[in-house]
């Protein structure tokens, strides 16, 4: 077949394709218009979750009828003020999403400047242009795009329902709503007010966070950690919620460039990093991170949605991420997220509507401790220093607790009263009661010594008899071999062994016996997809955490005063206590106020 060129609108439509995918693609490239517009309201009306209408209103600086003629022509654009690609400070720069949109649906733009009399308006259908006219409007922009995709039906069909449109172009408007809390946001499907969010006053900080309290629930900004960071000119901010606030999935990590949501493996991987010690692998932890930094280091150029990015150096950022969330975790200490006292404030109130699994900040973990190797309980008993060098208590260890004891509110975790079920220490504060679960808090407590002496010592190493040969392809074993000298820092050597292929010399020691094979793999696997060795940390501290459990105070134990007070005192000094291994509280706190409340004195 001879080749030869396409006809003009076929060419459109083909670069339409690119650009807009479903209606929250149109969605997107319109408001990311009116923010560069300088818009300090932005109203986005729906009809059929987009598919049949979709109006965005803005109070930007409008546009003038040659503006308007030039904004739906290809790669016409006011956001470039040069040639250079790599200096961009607008959230669009190539100029295809209207005359995209004009290619695929009937398009309609009336726009008026300030300071001029009256607006103007252009239409589009398929790619067939009409005016501009003279029209009535207020100042800012006002664009219309209805029955989109009319023009290639086929597109149509890939569409999901109504409702799952209208959730993407939900979720795409609040994380555009989360990077500008300067702007108020509102949508409205046709039947009910969807999202609604006002300009952000006083402080930029306080205004971020009180957007995102909007946006993410205002559990997050009651349990939200300020992150704050800079390295290399990298600027990192934001905020994390504490581990004990965690989700079943990654939907509520939010992660911003310069302003602009993106969804990158790397900072993604770099969250999993931070958080990894104290979360199961199910859980995932609430954040919404923002990073700066000079444009020429960051290419927002990979995709044309612009929801890739690739830095110059990532492994600048990746570990600014993680030491900066790793930071604001030890900085919280024994700190817990509020919902684990609302959750059990509605377990015992009777007229409370019981949370469902996996609504509070620790439900539904679905951890299944790993089966306990031989020997681990053993290892463990020698980390058991955390309780202060106390003598061994006898099981029949009564509960002396003299009731004048001195200094009840003298400690963020109060003064032990009592032991409840053998299993559950109850200590008064100056506005409340603690709940301590005394196992899980000493198997925190117990690992965190254990990390101490393996930070101190490092991981001992195994020699293999007969050094073992792992096979893989040329790339995956030269990420495997760059990054030996880490590999070896947590105990397992390695080294190339020919163009395709590492040869394994050394495992940790705390392994055991091991799959060197499939260990191997699942690293380099893990290395492609997020730039670390997420498989060997988790199994090493998998291993800590087993002996940890198996080495820390038993329920059922009975402790005397001193004993309490000392796992007490122990916690408020360690950082990461308010979790145990695997995310779940080690206490809950109640205040006093709500306490009367469920007995009807307030």
């Amino acid at each position: 077949m001879a080749i030869r060129r396409l006809p003009e609108n076929v060419i459109n439509r083909i670069a339409a394709g690119e650009v807009v995918e479903r209606p929250a693609s149109a969605v997107k490239e319109l408001v990311e218009n009116s923010i560069d517009a300088g818009a300090t309201r932005v109203e986005i009306s729906l009809r059929e979750g987009g598919k049949s209408l979709i109006t965005v209103t803005d109070d930007g600086f409008g546009m003038t009828p040659d503006e308007l003629s030039l904004a739906i022509e290809r790669h016409a654009t006011s956001k470039l003020s040069g040639d250079d690609l790599f200096d961009i400070h607008t959230m669009g720069f190539r100029g295809e999403a209207l005359p995209s949109l004009g290619a695929v649906s009937r398009l309609s733009i009336v726009s008026r400047p300030p300071d001029t009399e009256s607006a103007w308006s252009i239409l589009v259908e398929g790619g067939t242009v009409s005016g501009p006219s003279p029209a009535a409007h207020p100042y800012g922009t006002r664009i219309e795009v209805r029955d989109l995709f009319y023009a290639t039906p086929a597109r149509l069909k890939f569409l999901k329902g109504d409702r799952t449109e209208t959730s993407q172009i939900l979720d795409v408007v609040k994380r555009l709503a989360m990077a500008r809390p300067d702007i108020g946001f509102m949508v409205h499907d046709g039947a009910r007010e969807r999202l609604r969010v006002v300009p952000g006053t006083g402080d930029l900080l306080d205004a971020r966070l009180d957007r995102l309290g909007a946006i993410m629930g205002r559990e997050f900004s009651e349990n939200a950690l300020r992150i704050e960071a800079e390295r290399d000119g990298v600027r990192l901010d934001g905020y994390a919620g504490v581990p004990t606030l965690n989700r079943a999935n990654s939907m509520q990590q939010f992660l911003f460039v310069n302003g602009r949501p993106v969804r990158d493996k790397l900072l993604f991987g770099a969250v999993r990093a931070a958080y990894m010690d104290f979360l199961a692998r199910n859980r995932h932890p609430m954040v919404a991170l923002f990073v700066e930094l000079e444009p020429r280091q960051v290419d927002i150029n990979v995709h044309p949605a612009k929801a890739e990015v690739r830095f110059r150096d990532a492994g600048t950022v990746r570990g600014l991420i993680i030491g900066a969330l790793k930071h604001a975790l030890a900085e919280a200490g024994h700190r817990a997220s509020t919902t684990v006292s609302a959750a059990a404030l509605g377990a015992v109130q009777p007229a409370a509507n019981p949370l469902p699994t996996g609504a509070s900040g620790y439900g539904g973990y679905g951890y299944r401790p790993a089966t306990p190797s031989r020997g681990l309980a053993e290892q463990g008993m020698a980390f058991q220093a955390p309780l202060g060098g106390a003598a061994p208590i006898p099981p029949s260890a009564a509960n002396d607790i003299p009731e004048n004891d001195p200094g009840t509110a003298a400690y963020p975790l109060g003064a032990a009263r009592a032991q409840v079920h053998a299993t559950y220490i109850v200590s008064q504060t100056d506005d409340g009661i603690v709940i301590v679960d005394q196992h899980a808090a000493h198997e925190r407590l117990v690992y965190e010594n254990m990390k101490r002496s393996l930070g101190e010592t490092g991981v001992s190493r195994q020699a293999l008899l007969i050094p073992e040969v792992v096979e893989l392809d040329e790339s995956a074993a030269s990420r495997l071999a760059a990054r030996a000298s880490e590999l070896a820092e947590l105990g397992l050597v390695i080294e190339a062994f020919g163009e395709g292929a590492v040869l394994v010399r050394e495992v940790p020691a705390l392994l055991g016996q091991i799959n060197a094979q499939a260990l191997i793999r699942d690293l380099a696997d893990e290395m492609a997809a997020f730039g670390d060795a997420f498989s060997l940390k988790e199994k090493l501290e998998e291993v800590c955490g087993t002996m940890a459990c198996h080495g820390s105070v038993r329920a059922g134990r009975r402790l005397n005063a001193e004993e309490m007070n000392a796992l007490l005192r122990e916690m408020e000094a360690t950082p990461h206590s308010g979790q145990c291994n695997h995310g779940r509280p080690t206490y809950v706190e109640l205040k006093l106020a709500d306490i009367e409340r469920l007995f009807g004195r307030r």
